[in-house]
């Protein structure tokens, strides 16, 4: 019979599964080191820790999660909490390229990701029960609206929360990531008025959201300074479905815009299939501008013009700060806020550059 076989805690041996004590014994340290050094912990040598990993290894010793929780009071999990309905997360790519950031910025640590989706009432008070509940040691919000509790309960629980786009009247020194939303709005703006185009309206996102609420006046500021009049404005839902019905408000309302400025890539799909339908050709009869960038405005026809919305770079981020949040209780990371750049492609008229 092999050595590995009396070894404790081999299958079929009937021998008790390895413990803490027995790592220490076999890597020649204290237990206190080997249980720093198994749970991640500061002040233990290199050599040390590089006997309690060879040790782990070959004892096969599995942590015990349970009993680690009570002694550290972290459940090593982290939730990702979007106020939206189910068939809206699914359908839009925005919520793929943050729940995929997220995941990437975890790959390296032994932290979890729990998913909640929330938007009634009744929703958010079976969440916000269930973060409190010490299920999760924070919580990254994402998508959230003007009423949602998010942003003024869920700071006062003490749970370590940080926001994708900024919260509406949030507590001072809550943290969140962002894009420069105004600027973006600003840049579309400018863009078409650069193209020679003077009679433009916009399909504005939710006005109850922050981001959209930005870009909204991002792009009123940047006709201001281009000198032409606003023209009409339609809000609609971040979908393209949404986007077609306010495009075709637009049209209706305004027949001889040259430009639309959609909020989202999104609803400015749903504006060129308006135009078609209207008999308007993009981009020689009206110039179409997206926001986000998303993989799918490359493959539009014809290519989407769009503001870049760096997505994946705004999910790593929140998680870099969230984690850095519950390993410093009580901090409170600056937002960041990360710049908007437009892509310039044949949906208005212009070469790709």
């Amino acid at each position: 019979m092999s050595a590995a076989r009396n070894r404790p805690g081999h299958p079929g041996t009937g021998r008790p599964s390895p413990t803490l004590e027995d790592i220490a014994a076999a890597a020649g340290v204290s237990r206190s080191t080997a249980s720093r050094a198994v749970n991640g912990g500061d002040r233990v040598s290199p050599q040390a820790r590089a006997a309690v990993d060879a040790a782990v290894v070959e004892l096969g010793y599995t942590p015990n999660r349970a009993a680690r929780s009570l002694v550290t009071r972290r459940t090593s999990s982290i939730a990702l909490v979007i106020p939206e309905p189910d068939v809206r997360v699914m359908a839009d790519p925005f919520f793929a390229v943050i729940l995929t950031g997220i995941t990437d910025a975890l790959r390296e640590t032994d932290v979890q990701l729990v998913l909640l989706m929330s938007r009634t009432g009744d929703d958010s008070g079976r969440a916000l029960r269930y973060l409190r509940g010490g299920h999760v040691d924070g919580a990254i919000v994402v998508s959230h609206h003007r009423d949602d509790p998010w942003a003024t309960s869920l700071p006062g629980t003490g749970l370590p929360t940080v926001f994708i786009g900024r919260p509406w009247e949030a507590p001072p020194g809550v943290p969140y990531v962002d894009t420069d939303n105004y600027q973006g709005g600003r840049l579309a703006a400018q863009h078409l008025a650069a193209g020679g185009r003077t009679r433009v309206g916009t399909v504005a996102g939710p006005a109850d959201m922050t981001a959209a609420a930005d870009r909204l006046a991002g792009w009123r500021e940047g006709l201001r300074e281009a000198g032409l009049a606003e023209g009409p404005v339609v809000h609609a839902d971040f979908t393209t479905a949404g986007g077609q019905e306010a495009a075709l408000r637009l049209f209706e309302e305004a027949p001889q815009l040259d430009g639309v400025f959609a909020a989202s890539d999104l609803m400015a799909l749903g504006v060129l299939e308006a135009a078609r339908r209207c008999g308007r050709s993009v981009p020689e009869d009206v110039a179409v501008v997206g926001y986000d960038n998303h993989a799918l405005s490359a493959t539009a026809v014809p290519p989407l013009t769009t503001v870049t919305q760096p997505m994946s770079a705004m999910a790593g981020t929140a998680c870099r700060l969230l984690l850095e949040e519950i390993d410093s209780p009580g901090a409170r990371p600056a937002p960041v806020v990360l710049p908007a750049e437009l892509v310039v492609r044949g949906s208005s008229g212009h070469r790709a550059e």
